[in-house]
């Protein structure tokens, strides 16, 4: 097909387009088709680990995604550099005791199923009435949790924690475009399954009130009544005139965030942490084992669920997919679901051939599934990669432009400066 492609349904939209039609023409038609999708009556985004990712020259400037993720794991695994998480020794241990080879081709390539199979055996070595088994289970708890604290490492250390700001960027410019959606619609939904803390690093650095169901100042502590509530400003004092702020977004983490932890202490036991956290401390996130679904069920991850639930079933309610590849059960139910009503429309920027479930939702032909993918503007790069979307496929507003164009002026001369003072010295 050609490099970029799409489906609306089993309807291609470039069809009818002539032969010598450019990649940017083609960008220009997804670039007005998502301003209107962005003016629709109820709009949520739904974010996954794709966003935070972003490699560059085989350089990973955000955050692996669970492929990466994996490959790192089993490097560290044959180094054994001195490394915190799992050691040569553990690995060594659980085969002899176990039989479990943590660099097994059945386990090397995924840590879901890594998680899987440990959690498995540490629940049945701890019920088991032979002591030689139930002997091993702190060691089968301690892998587990070295698995987890390495997952918490790679989602809050890389080059975005050491001042590169490429990933931030991203996030950023999509957020400029969400501000195209015209005055008195209700404010957008962003979900994501992502921990990291990009998303509220570029609202707060674009000036973007939000509410992340959270309340509080010195105590930040969760309750999802906060996001019944709405910002507004006083247009008259006398008649006491009031309007909803413009730009205001619900955002929600459906897996929890690296600066939630648990306390015993008040209400609302959920606090997110502004200050550095120990590492060694468990954090609110639900990590990346089978239990996902389960884990669910409770609070917080319940609460936020349900205002995906709540959003997806509105009135012309219309899904932005991002990074994400329908890889999580409990996310997919409710998509599934909202696709039952007839006023629900999806937008996915991936490849329909990524995976069976991805076929499966392109083969109904349903003109309210999108897909939008292909080749990217530059080489070696993809078209629906977060990247590529937010430069080339999101609507833009005048001042958008505007913004972008004396980012790049100050970026040139930052450098030329550079290079003047690194001549001098």
């Amino acid at each position: 097909m050609s490099d970029l492609n799409f489906l609306k349904g089993s309807r291609d939209e470039f069809a009818k387009l002539k032969g010598e039609s450019s990649w940017e023409d083609k960008a220009e038609i997804i670039q007005r088709q998502m301003a209107e999708v962005f003016g629709s009556k109820n709009l949520s985004l739904l974010m996954g680990s794709g966003c935070s990712s972003l490699r560059h020259e085989d350089e990973e400037l955000g955050i692996p995604t669970m492929k990466f993720l994996a490959e790192e794991f089993q490097a560290l695994l044959a180094a054994d550099a001195g490394q915190t998480f799992v050691n040569a020794e553990q690995k060594a241990k659980l085969h002899e005791k176990l039989g479990i080879d943590l660099s097994s081709d059945d386990l090397k390539g995924n840590l879901e199923q890594m998680m899987a199979v440990l959690i498995n055996a540490h629940q049945f070595c701890k019920t088991s009435d032979k002591e030689e088994l139930n002997t091993v289970a702190p060691l089968v708890e301690s892998v587990i949790v070295g698995i987890k604290q390495f997952v918490l490492f790679k989602c809050t250390t890389g080059p975005f924690s050491n001042g590169n700001n490429s990933v931030v960027a991203l996030y950023r410019r999509l957020y400029q475009s969400l501000a195209t959606r015209a005055r008195g619609l209700a404010p957008p939904w962003v979900f994501t399954t992502n921990y990291d803390l990009f998303n509220e690093r570029a609202m707060d650095r674009s000036g973007i009130p939000y509410s992340n169901g959270f309340s509080g100042t010195v105590e930040r502590r969760f309750n999802p009544a906060t996001y019944r509530l709405a910002l507004a400003e006083q247009l008259d004092i006398t008649s006491r005139r009031w309007a909803a702020v413009d730009g205001f977004v619900h955002f929600c983490k459906l897996h929890g965030s690296v600066n939630w932890t648990e306390e015993d202490t008040g209400l609302f036991p959920i606090r997110e942490s502004h200050a550095p956290l120990d590492p060694s401390k468990d954090r609110v996130m639900i990590y990346p084992t089978p239990s996902k679904q389960t884990a669910s069920f409770g609070s917080p991850y319940s609460d936020m669920f349900r205002e995906f639930q709540r959003q997806v079933v509105q009135d012309q309610s219309v899904l932005v997919i991002l990074g994400f590849s329908f890889g999580d059960e409990h996310v997919n139910n409710i998509i599934f679901q909202g696709l039952t009503l007839p006023g629900f429309r999806i937008v996915a920027f991936m490849d329909p051939e990524t995976n069976d479930i991805t076929r499966e939702l392109a083969a109904l032909g349903d003109p309210r599934i999108w897909f939008i993918w292909g080749d990217g503007k530059e080489a070696r790069k993809k078209a629906h990669y977060f990247e590529g979307v937010v430069n080339h496929l999101m609507p833009t507003s005048a001042d958008q432009k505007i913004d972008q164009t004396i980012e790049k002026a100050l970026h040139t001369l930052l450098a030329k400066q550079q290079d003047t003072e690194d001549g001098q010295g």
